[in-house]
């Protein structure tokens, strides 16, 4: 197996999607801080799958040193703990509306004159931020865009808890602190997704507190629903990454016709007038009804015996479909 060739063929990919995603419509998503939050997530990713930092900082082409500054300095402000220097830069300009580069800087001396210029320039640029004047005296000042999606929040609120719910879902046991972590949430907005949850009986939680045990009841986005977009998405791909995933773990890098683990992708060329015109564009229907009714039997049968969630084996299964190219007419 090329490792190096189909990482990169991932992470075009990959990037595919976050483009679509950061435009769908009409929408203006900021992407500044993408690149170093992948930076960290894959850092402590792979320290996680118990690679020494010194062999991490060799994979990023970087001294261990610089290495661990640059994850300590993405990771965390200096100034304000436990936020990106980029966060905080942008709550404080839009908690005081404008202020000028100077102000900012004696606010975050601490992490550095560079970097705090850097982090303004990136907000300006991402259009978070506006700015007039030039050098020490330039004034930075929140856009209505921004402005807006800072104290999105409360409309916003449905999809967060639509996400956590599906998070919890694919993590049983999670805790309001590991949820806030994993979902890159401040800690108060995740007590807020979790108490929705739990008001509506979507979540349980094992006793009081942020380190409580969390799980969830089946996570279902009814066809036709307008709420809950997000979190589909979030699922099924994490449903498709996790079994690519599982079967690299596994080691085996071909397929057997008993496999439990892995995925088939098929892609049929047809034109109108093809006999199996409308069996192909039915096919995702047809499994779907097909999966969804052994998915009603199976939970109907789990609410008469119920397991712990320890004892229990998650079955993930996950199907998708599109047309290339997709004619507006043939949808």
């Amino acid at each position: 197996m090329n490792g190096k060739l189909l990482i990169d063929a991932i992470v075009r990919q990959t990037t595919v999607l976050v483009a679509q995603l950061s435009t769908a419509a009409g929408i203006r998503a900021p992407l500044a801080h993408v690149a170093d939050e992948v930076f960290v997530s894959l850092a402590r990713e792979i320290e996680a799958q118990g690679v020494g930092r010194k062999v991490v900082a060799d994979m990023f082409g970087l001294a261990l040193r610089t290495y661990q500054k640059k994850v300590q300095r993405l990771a965390e402000s200096v100034t304000e703990r436990e936020r990106t220097v980029w966060e905080a830069v942008l709550d404080y300009v839009g908690e005081r509306e404008t202020a000028t580069r100077d102000e900012v800087l004696r606010a975050f001396e601490r992490d550095g004159e560079a970097e705090v210029i850097s982090v303004l320039g990136d907000l300006v640029g991402s259009g978070l931020l506006h700015a007039s004047g030039r050098g020490v005296s330039a004034i930075y000042g929140i856009t209505s865009d921004a402005e807006r999606k800072l104290f999105a929040r409360a409309a916003d609120a449905d999809a967060a808890s639509a996400i956590a719910w599906a998070t919890i879902r694919g993590t049983p046991g999670t805790t309001t602190a590991g949820l806030a972590e994993l979902l890159r949430l401040d800690l108060e907005e995740t007590r807020g997704a979790v108490e929705r949850l739990v008001s509506d009986g979507r979540v349980t939680q094992d006793g009081a507190g942020d380190d409580a045990a969390l799980s969830a009841v089946p996570l279902v986005i009814p066809i036709g629903a307008d709420l809950g977009w997000e979190a589909a998405v979030y699922d099924h791909f994490r449903a498709v990454a996790s079994a690519i995933a599982a079967k690299v773990r596994r080691g085996r890098t071909r397929s057997a016709e008993d496999d439990v683990v892995g995925g088939t992708t098929l892609s049929f060329r047809i034109h109108p007038g093809h006999p199996a015109w409308d069996r192909v564009r039915s096919l995702l229907v047809r499994v779907r009804t097909d999966a969804i009714a052994l998915w009603d039997e199976v939970e109907a049968h789990n609410v008469l015996h119920p397991v712990a969630d320890d004892a229990a084996t998650l079955v993930w299964f996950y199907v998708g479909q599109y047309l290339e190219p997709d004619h507006p007419e043939e949808r």
